[in-house]
C-alpha cells in the first residue's frame, strides 16, 4: 500500500507496509501510482516502460521516464516500495497471545475541585458517586497488578481521576506500598500523576519528582480558552493560579518527564494558537489534542470543522519548524513519530492494550478496560478481589486490532494509529470494532505533518 502527499513543499510517498518513507521529485511523485496499477496487472519494468511512453497524459519525455520507474523499481527490489504486509499473518497468533496485564489507571478520586465542561467522567463522578480510594483497595488493586503481569517486570500505575491531588495521601501510601513489592516480585513500577494542579503545593512537587515517571499538567492554552472549560465550580477561573504551578514543575524536572495537556473544543478551532501560547510560556513538552463529544454539545467537533482544523495543523507544523530552527524547539505529542523503530508489533495492531494489557480502576476496585468506560456495567470486567471475571469481554477487546476493523484495513495511518480508540468507536457507533470518523480523519493529518516535519528535519542535516 502507497500513499502519497504533498505538504509544505514536500512530495512524500509513504510505503505503509515498511514505513518507509521516501522525498521525491515532480516525475517520480507522479509516476509512482503508474507503476503500481501496471504492477497488478502483472507487468514487469520494460512493459511498465513502454507502457507509460505511450500514455498521453504523462508530460514527461522518454529518458525521464526511464529514469523515474529505474528509480522506483530500486526502492522496490530493497523493500522500501510496494511491500507486501506481514503483519495480517500474525493476527491468530495475535489473538491467542497469553493475556498479561501491564498498566493500571487508578481512579484515585472520582471527585473533583473543577467543573470542566467537556469532562467525561462528569466532575470525577463517573455516572456513579463521589468516592475516594481507600489504601486498602489500592493495596489490592497493586497486588492484582503483580499476580497478573506474568514475567513482565516494567509495570505502569497511573493516578487519576477526577482529581487525584484530592485524596493525596493514598497516593503517597501507595508509592511506598509499590516499592516494597518491588524486590520481592522483581518488579519495577512507574507511577505517573494526572492533575488539573490546583492543590499542587511544593511538598507534593518535590514528592512526584522523586516517585513519578510522568506528569501530565491539564491546561488548554489561552487564559481566556482555559477558563472558559475549565473553571471551578463557583464559575471562576483557574489558569492564573495554576500557570506559575506549572511553569514550577516543568522547571524542577528539567523540562522533560511531564506534559502540559489541553483540550481543543468548537470554541477554539485555532487550537495552534494554544500550542504556541503553551511554547510561549516556556512549556517544552506539550499535548493538545482534538475534544471527544456527541455532537448535541455546543462544544462538539463536527464535520463540517475538519478542514479548518487540517489546516490548523499544517499551520501549527510550520510554525514548529520555524521554531526549531530558532533554537526554540518543542515536542508536541501529535508530531512525535518514529520512523525507524516505532512500537512493537503488539501497539501496532492494537494500539493501548485497554481491557486487556491496560485496565482502570475504580475506587471501590471494579475493573473496567479503560477510564473511558468507567461507569458502563456493560464493561464491567471484575474487581481486585476475584481479578477479571468477564473473561468474554476481555476476549473481544484481544480481538479488536486494524484487521478486525474494516475502516482500518486500508487505511494509510494503521500501523501508527493502532486502529484508534475503541471507547470512542463505542461511543459513537456502539462497537469497539467501529471508527470514530472524525478521530481519524484528524489522525490521518497528523501523521502526514509529522512525517513532513522529518522531511523537512532531514533535509537541514
Amino acid at each position: 500500500m502507497i500513499h502519497q502527499y504533498k505538504n509544505n513543499g514536500y512530495n512524500i510517498v509513504l510505503d505503509v507496509n515498511s514505513g518507509s518513507v521516501h522525498v521525491v521529485d515532480d516525475i517520480v511523485y507522479d509516476i509512482i501510482p503508474i507503476v503500481e496499477g501496471l504492477l497488478k496487472e502483472n507487468m514487469d519494468k520494460e512493459l511498465i516502460l513502454a507502457a507509460i511512453s505511450f500514455m498521453e497524459d504523462v508530460p514527461y519525455k522518454e529518458e525521464e521516464i526511464r529514469e523515474a520507474v529505474e528509480e522506483i523499481f530500486e526502492l522496490k527490489d530493497a523493500e522500501m516500495l510496494f511491500t507486501e504486509d506481514i503483519y495480517e499473518n500474525y493476527i491468530d497468533a495475535f489473538k491467542n497471545r497469553q493475556t498479561v496485564v501491564k498498566a493500571l489507571c487508578l481512579h484515585i478520586a472520582h471527585d473533583c475541585n473543577l467543573a470542566c465542561k467537556y469532562c467525561f467522567a462528569g466532575e470525577g463522578e463517573y455516572r456513579g458517586h463521589r468516592e475516594l480510594m481507600s489504601f486498602e483497595v489500592g493495596k489490592k488493586a497493586l497486588d492484582f497488578l503483580v499476580r497478573e503481569s506474568g514475567n513482565r517486570i516494567n509495570l505502569e500505575v497511573d493516578f487519576f481521576g477526577g482529581e487525584p491531588l484530592m485524596n493525596w495521601q493514598v497516593v503517597k501510601d501507595l508509592v511506598a506500598y509499590g516499592r516494597s513489592l518491588e524486590a520481592t516480585h522483581n518488579k519495577k513500577f512507574r507511577f505517573t500523576l494526572t492533575t488539573n494542579g490546583v492543590l499542587l503545593n511544593d511538598d507534593i512537587i518535590e514528592f512526584a519528582n522523586k516517585e513519578m515517571s510522568n506528569i501530565v499538567l491539564s491546561i488548554d492554552g489561552r487564559k481566556e480558552v482555559h477558563n472558559f472549560m475549565r473553571p471551578h465550580r463557583g464559575g471562576q477561573g483557574s489558569y492564573d493560579e495554576i500557570v506559575p504551578k506549572f511553569k514550577k514543575v516543568a522547571e524542577s524536572r528539567d523540562q522533560m518527564n511531564y506534559y502540559v495537556r489541553g483540550t481543543f473544543t468548537q470554541h477554539n478551532l485555532d487550537f495552534a494558537e494554544d500550542v504556541k501560547h503553551l511554547a510561549d510560556l516556556g512549556f517544552k513538552q506539550i499535548s493538545v489534542e482534538p475534544v471527544v463529544a456527541k455532537p448535541t454539545e455546543d462544544y462538539a467537533l463536527r464535520d463540517e470543522n475538519i478542514p479548518a482544523l487540517m489546516e490548523e495543523y499544517d499551520k501549527l507544523a510550520v510554525e514548529l519548524l520555524k521554531r526549531r530552527k530558532e533554537g526554540n524547539g518543542v515536542n508536541f505529542f501529535h508530531f512525535m513519530i518514529d520512523l525507524e523503530g516505532g512500537p512493537c508489533v503488539a501497539k501496532r495492531l492494537s494500539g493501548c492494550g485497554s481491557g486487556t494489557e491496560y485496565l482502570a480502576v475504580t475506587p471501590w476496585g471494579d475493573l473496567y478496560p479503560c477510564h473511558q468506560f468507567v461507569g458502563d456495567e456493560n464493561f464491567l470486567m471484575g474487581n481486585v478481589d476475584t481479578g477479571v471475571t468477564n473473561t468474554e469481554l476481555r476476549d473481544k477487546f484481544k480481538c479488536c486490532n486494524v484487521y478486525s476493523k474494516e475502516k482500518c484495513r486500508n487505511c494509510f495511518a494503521k500501523f501508527y494509529c493502532s486502529g484508534g480508540c475503541a471507547a470512542n468507536a463505542y461511543n459513537f457507533h456502539g462497537d469497539i470494532n467501529a471508527a470514530y470518523e472524525v478521530g481519524c480523519e484528524l489522525q490521518r493529518k497528523r501523521v502526514e505533518c509529522a512525517i513532513m516535519m522529518k522531511a523537512a528535519l532531514a533535509e537541514e542535516e
